[in-house]
């Protein structure tokens, strides 16, 4: 038996699906981007009159795609360490990749208790974003009902 999990403090989904799905003692995340909560608004990008993205911030879209992970593991009953493997889209690997690893290194100072990782380069995500992570993590001991 499986249950949905949405977020308040994420950012809706841009799709008909959950922030996450409890499924025994894993939980999926859908993925998750960089919109901020609320305004969906996407943090760094800058447009022109025309509405075309004309440049983006990596820096500022790691730091709220963690943010909004954490949103949702929060939300799960979940905890940031119990997160076991993290799929990372990056729409840019090679101007990006340098500063992505260093924010995720700052979220994850030991890499011996990190996550496993795969980072995968795209070539488009469905919003103007740059980073969209997919989570896997596994509730043990006082978040496992």
């Amino acid at each position: 038996m499986s249950h949905s999990v949405h977020s308040a403090a994420a950012p809706a989904p841009v799709g008909a699906y959950p922030h996450a799905r409890r499924v025994g003692n894993l939980l999926f995340l859908s993925g998750v981007g960089p919109r901020t909560p609320g305004s969906n608004a996407i943090p760094g990008n800058v447009v022109d009159a025309t509405g075309t993205l004309v440049r983006y911030d990596i820096e500022a879209q790691c730091r709220q795609v963690f943010a909004n992970v954490r949103a949702v593991l929060e939300a799960s009953g979940a905890r940031w360490q119990d997160l076991v493997d993290v799929t990372v889209f990056l729409t840019d690997m090679a101007r990006d990749f340098a500063a992505y690893n260093r924010i995720w290194a700052e979220h994850f100072p030991d890499p011996g208790e990190a996550p496993c990782r795969t980072t995968l380069g795209i070539t488009a995500l469905p919003t103007p974003i740059a980073i969209e992570l997919k989570c896997v993590a596994a509730l043990t001991g006082t978040n496992v009902p």
